[in-house]
């Protein structure tokens, strides 16, 4: 399961209440925010698996005249202008501002959101950095996200980092790709997803951490699920694309 697989199984749950009046709210404010900004503004349903376009001055500058749903939560669109390498690296982040909002309370949550640099290709082949904002929605029943609302527009200074999450309210940061990534493992679950990663066996985990091989089942579970992956190889290769081993 590649990143944007498992982002799709983390967003598009079937427990979430549709909201016709937030959404047309959430359309609005988009439709405001394209007009006042130029910006290119996508809004995710992830009730129905689609997306709502608003392009924007921005839009037009990319080529996207008319480009105003996606049958998908992604807009392919946009990610066909980035590198494999470069959506990889967008995937990874979103997945990774995913979990550390997990690990904050629901009234801290709409506090943050995704801030990165992007890179994209425009129709006559030249390139242009893009700053790129996501907020997550959620839904009020539960501790599902409802919707997602991207925000395109060019970045004309400069970035030391690639993603972080931002307060809104204090300014304070949080880079992606460093330290809210070892908040998603535990320290003993690193412990043994690096010697798993170094082919070593339960029992042989066990002794060397001197843990029962009940103990070292336990974690490979707890790896499994908070990675949301199906097996150790998936576990360690993720791990090491967001820095955790």
């Amino acid at each position: 399961m590649d990143s944007r697989s498992k982002i799709d199984t983390l967003l598009l749950k079937n427990d979430i209440h549709a909201d016709d009046r937030r959404l047309e709210a959430l359309i609005q404010y988009a439709r405001t925010l394209a007009q006042l900004e130029n910006t290119m503004a996508v809004l995710s349903d992830m009730i129905s698996g689609n997306s709502i376009i608003i392009s924007g001055g921005f839009g037009s500058l990319l080529g996207l005249d008319g480009y105003d749903k996606e049958d998908s939560i992604w807009e392919s669109r946009i990610l066909d202008m980035m590198t494999p390498e470069e959506r990889e690296i967008k995937f990874i982040s979103e997945l990774s501002f995913f979990h550390f909002q997990r690990h904050l309370s629901k009234k801290k949550r709409h506090n943050y959101y995704l801030a990165a640099r992007l890179r994209f290709a425009l129709p006559d082949n030249k390139t242009i950095n893009v700053l790129h904002r996501m907020y997550y929605i959620y839904d009020e029943h539960s501790e599902n996200v409802q919707y997602a609302l991207c925000l395109y527009s060019p970045l004309y200074f400069d970035l030391r980092w690639k993603s972080q999450a931002v307060n809104s309210v204090t300014g304070e940061t949080e880079e992606m790709a460093t330290s809210v990534n070892r908040n998603i493992l535990g320290h003993r679950e690193c412990q043994v997803l690096s010697l798993i990663d170094e082919g070593l066996k339960s029992a042989e985990i066990a002794e060397r951490l001197h843990i029962s091989v009940h103990t070292v089942s336990r974690h490979r579970q707890e790896i499994l699920a908070k990675l949301q992956v199906k097996n150790s190889i998936e576990a360690c290769r993720l791990a090491k694309r967001m820095d955790l081993i």
